[in-house]
Parts: C-alpha cells; sequence; structure tokens
C-alpha cells in the first residue's frame, strides 16, 4: 500500500512559516481595528464582492497557497473561530495579540531561551492580566451604558447601537433577538412570540445555510417527545406526510440516534426531507415541564410513556407547528409557535404558582428563566440598506454589536481602545518568577500593546507618541480614535465588554503557545519534490 510523499521542516524554518501565516492573517485583518478602520473587500464565486470589516469574515475566507504558512493561518483561524464562538466579538484584537505574541516569542526562543518554559510564563502572565480585568470591569446598570457597548461594537455607529439597544429593552435581558436581510432600505424591530432553548441541532448535516452553520425552516411541524430515538420504524408513519409536502419538520427529543438519526441525515442531503432533529432541554422534572412549555407554546402535545403513548401509535394530532425555526451548534430558536393563547396563559400561572412556593433562589432563578422564555417573546431586527452588498456589511455589524452588548450585560464593561489590556498588563511587572518564565511574562505584556497601537496607527497617528501619555494618566484615560485625543473613555463613551477582552488574550495566548513549542512541519511533498526525491 503506497503512501503519499511528505516533506518536513524543522525548528526555525517551520516557526518562521507559521509566523508568516499569522502575519498574513493580522496584516490584513489589522487594517480594520477601531472606528477608523478600514474595510476589506473579498472576492466571491458569484455575484459581487463582500465588501466588510467585520474580523471573523475576513479571517474564514484566507487560504494561502504555501501548506507551511498556510498551517499558520489555520491556527490564526482557531483564535478567531474560539473568540467568536465564546464571546462573539473581538476576534481581530484576538489576531493582533497573536501577532504579537508569536513575534515576541519565537526572537526570544531565536536567542536561546526554553520555549517550554516561555509558554509556562506566558501562561501565569495571562492568568494576572484575567484577574485584573476582572478587578477593572464595571457593572452595567444603567441604559445608557447598553446603548454605548452596542454604539463601539458598531465602530460608533449610533443608529445600531440604538436599534440594538430597543430590541434589548423589549425583551429584556434574557430575551432573545434574531437578526434578518430586511426586504427594503428601513430597519425594523418586530416582536413575534418564540422561545430560544440551549440545545443545537444532533448533526451538522442538518444545516440549511453551509456558510453561517445554521438550521433555517419556515412553516415547520414540531414533534415533541421525551423519549430516546434510535429506530426510524418509531417516527416512519409521521415522517411519510413532509417526504411528499415538502414541509420541514424539527424533532426534539431525549435523544436521537442510530439508524434514526443516520437514516434522517442521509435524506435530508437528498432532498427527501426538510427536517432536523435537537436534544430536549433541561434535566429531570426541569426537562419534562420544559416540553410542556414548547408544547404550549407551539400547539402540540408531548409523546410520553408516562402518558401511555407510544412513537409509532401517534399521528399529525401530536405534533405542534411555527413560523419558523433556527437552529444553531448551541441553540434552537422557535419562532411563531402556533399554540392557543389559553394554553400559554395556563402555563404562565402556573410557573407563577410555582415560583411562590420555590423555596431555593436556583429553583426560582430557573423558574423565572422558563417564564421569560415562554412570554418574553423574539425581537426580529431586519436590516435595510439600498444595496445588497451594503445589506450583508450592516448586517454583519448588526450581529457584532448585540454579541458584544450581551457579553457587557454577563461580564461589565472596561475602557475600550486596547486600554483595558495597557493597563492590566501592568500588573505582570509585579510578578517574580524564574529568568525564563518571566521573558514569557514580559512577551505578554509587551504583546498588550499591540491592540492599542493598531488602533492608533488606524488613525495615521503614530501611536509611539500616546503610548506613555495614556499609561501616566488616570485608568478610564486612553486614546479616543473619533476624537483622536486621550481622555476619559468610560465618559466618551469607547468600551469593552469584559468578557470579549478577556477571551481575545486568552485564546491568542493559548494558540500562540502552541505554535511556539513546535518543531516540526509536515505536508505533502509537490511534484518537484517527490520528482527530486
Amino acid at each position: 500500500m503506497s503512501s503519499t510523499p511528505k516533506e518536513i521542516i524543522f525548528e526555525e524554518e517551520a516557526r518562521a512559516k507559521l509566523k508568516e501565516g499569522v502575519d498574513k492573517l493580522a496584516d490584513t485583518v489589522g487594517v480594520t481595528l477601531g472606528p477608523k478602520g478600514k474595510n476589506v473587500g473579498i472576492e466571491s464565486s458569484w455575484g459581487t464582492p463582500t465588501i466588510t470589516n467585520d474580523g471573523n469574515s475576513i479571517v474564514k475566507d484566507i487560504e494561502l497557497k504555501d501548506p507551511y504558512a498556510n498551517m499558520g493561518v489555520s491556527m490564526g483561524k482557531e483564535v478567531a473561530q474560539k473568540i467568536k464562538e465564546k464571546s462573539g466579538d473581538g476576534t481581530t484584537t484576538g489576531i493582533i495579540l497573536l501577532r504579537a505574541l508569536v513575534k515576541h516569542g519565537i526572537k526570544n526562543i531565536a536567542s536561546g531561551i526554553s520555549p517550554i518554559n516561555l509558554k509556562r510564563g506566558m501562561e501565569k502572565g495571562v492568568e494576572t492580566i484575567l484577574a485584573e480585568l476582572d478587578t477593572l470591569a464595571i457593572p452595567v446598570e444603567n441604559p445608557e451604558a447598553i446603548e454605548n457597548i452596542a454604539t463601539v461594537s458598531a465602530s460608533g455607529n449610533k443608529e445600531i447601537g440604538k436599534t440594538i439597544f430597543d430590541a434589548i429593552t423589549k425583551v429584556g435581558k434574557s430575551g432573545v433577538i434574531t437578526i434578518e436581510e430586511g426586504k427594503g432600505t428601513t430597519t425594523t424591530i418586530d416582536m413575534v412570540e418564540g422561545m430560544q432553548f440551549d440545545r443545537g441541532y444532533t448533526s451538522p448535516y442538518f444545516c440549511t445555510n453551509a456558510e453561517s452553520m445554521l438550521v433555517e425552516m419556515e412553516q415547520v411541524g414540531i414533534l415533541i417527545t421525551d423519549k430516546k430515538i434510535s429506530s426510524i420504524q418509531e417516527i416512519l408513519s409521521l415522517l411519510k406526510p413532509f417526504a411528499s409536502t415538502g414541509k420541514g419538520l424539527l424533532i426534539i427529543a431525549e435523544d436521537i440516534d442510530g439508524d434514526a438519526l443516520s437514516t434522517l441525515v442521509v435524506n435530508k442531503l437528498r432532498g427527501t426531507l426538510k427536517v432536523a432533529a435537537v436534544k430536549a432541554p433541561g434535566f429531570g422534572e426541569r426537562r419534562k415541564a420544559m416540553l410542556e412549555d414548547i408544547a404550549a407554546l407551539t400547539g402540540g402535545i408531548v409523546v410520553s410513556e408516562e402518558k401511555g403513548m407510544q412513537l409509532k401509535d401517534v399521528g399529525a394530532e401530536v405534533l405542534g407547528a411555527a413560523e419558523k425555526i433556527e437552529i444553531s451548534k448551541d441553540n434552537t430558536t422557535i419562532v411563531g409557535g402556533m399554540g392557543r393563547k389559553e394554553e400559554i396563559e395556563a402555563r404562565l400561572k402556573q410557573i407563577d404558582r410555582e415560583l411562590e412556593n420555590a423555596s431555593s433562589d436556583y429553583d426560582k432563578e430557573k423558574l423565572e428563566e422558563r417564564r421569560a422564555k415562554l412570554q418574553g417573546g423574539v425581537a426580529v431586527i431586519r436590516v435595510g440598506a439600498p444595496s445588497e452588498p451594503e445589506m450583508k456589511q450592516k448586517k454583519q455589524v448588526f450581529e457584532d454589536s448585540l454579541n458584544s452588548t450581551r457579553a457587557a450585560q454577563e461580564s461589565g464593561f472596561v475602557p475600550g481602545g486596547g486600554v483595558a489590556l495597557l493597563r492590566a498588563s501592568q500588573k505582570l511587572k509585579e510578578l517574580k518568577l524564574d529568568v525564563e518564565e518571566q521573558i514569557g511574562c514580559e512577551i505578554v505584556l509587551h504583546a498588550c500593546q499591540a491592540p492599542f497601537k493598531q488602533i492608533v496607527d488606524n488613525c495615521g497617528k503614530d501611536s509611539s507618541l500616546y503610548l506613555e501619555e495614556v499609561l501616566n494618566s488616570d485608568k478610564n484615560f486612553g486614546f479616543n480614535a473619533l476624537t483622536e485625543k486621550v481622555e476619559d473613555l468610560v465618559k466618551g463613551e469607547v468600551i469593552d465588554p469584559t468578557k470579549v477582552v478577556k477571551n481575545c488574550i486568552k485564546y491568542a495566548a493559548s494558540v500562540a503557545g502552541v505554535i511556539l513549542i513546535s518543531e516540526a512541519l509536515i505536508t505533502d511533498a509537490t511534484d518537484d519534490e517527490e520528482e527530486s526525491a
């Protein structure tokens, strides 16, 4: 059995190639950072090119010819993906930090410092910074702060910030907001009855949108059961009407696996069925209650053996229905449930009675969460724009702004403009470590200047002229890229969610550490190399 010939590079050459890929990423996304950042154009295989300043969208489209440098790109993409997944914003800052950490790390390794000790020192430095960022965090206690964060995350666009704020005001802190492309030039907010729970699709093959990795279906039937489905025979009679009509079906079950899952996936890929499956939310008694909530909202019946019901015996009469469902890797959103108003009100009254008798804070919190999901509804922001390229870019900005605002509600906020990392990193000067670990710690200290410098540079200013002035100022002072002055950023409404800043340094340092201790890279040999071999 023959295998593909490989080419291998080692040590300095390997790390230099990884750095080359990271540098390409950072050079490309770096120009977008801050309110005076620029756009990047991305070629499309069809239609007009995408013009965007969203770091995550740009990073996803970068592939290099050189396979070794492309490994560096892939590792940078890992940083962007993790930050996007955990906090929804901050990918550009993460890539900028990664470049700085790798650059200073490789320089020190070349002078004879142990990569392992450098990595340990970097990890200790990052732990200190994360703790200090928590100390610097300011809780979100007034509506103005929410609107300010939404505006800053939208690169200073006050219209977007106000729209996000209005949507959050309508649904509350735990309410659900979805963002769609509108049909006109005006952006609108519509309230739709809906519910979201924290369970994603059981297989990515159910996705209908490959770019966003989402399942999106309209006019959907919903099967709700507390049973595990392993055999397709159990639900065959329910599936047949959907195969003939082309209508979508969502299955919510304790679990779905075996030939049931594989048959659904195969039929979805063939186009025979529009179907998706998710696991039931919650655990134990809470799961039963949440399934009954979903049934009330959608007009369905929970198929349960406790009620003497078998899946193979039931028909369309047990199915709920909804105008639309959206499923991501982590969440399911049901919009426009067809349940009767009286049924929903009865569930709400039952929850209220349980709240009166709840003895623990945990039980109260979970009951209030159920109530919010059942009655809160979904705010749908329909983004308007005069052209398709502007529509796509604007929708992305809305999504980033919403993600940042949610993160700030959860973790509080810190001064923006790269200042929070600058301040927090000064704490590293107090650490006393072994010589080589201390150097790793200093690498983190220097890297934390990089986002600040990039924001100032993108204003056409010399960042070195402002760095010392900012460090010698009050803790909330920094360079305001809009006014191009050093001033109080909290008063100037230039703020970042603490969670986003923490995830940027955390994941950038994690991947940088992997790059610095990489000693060899293996890739398929090219035709020229095979012939010379």
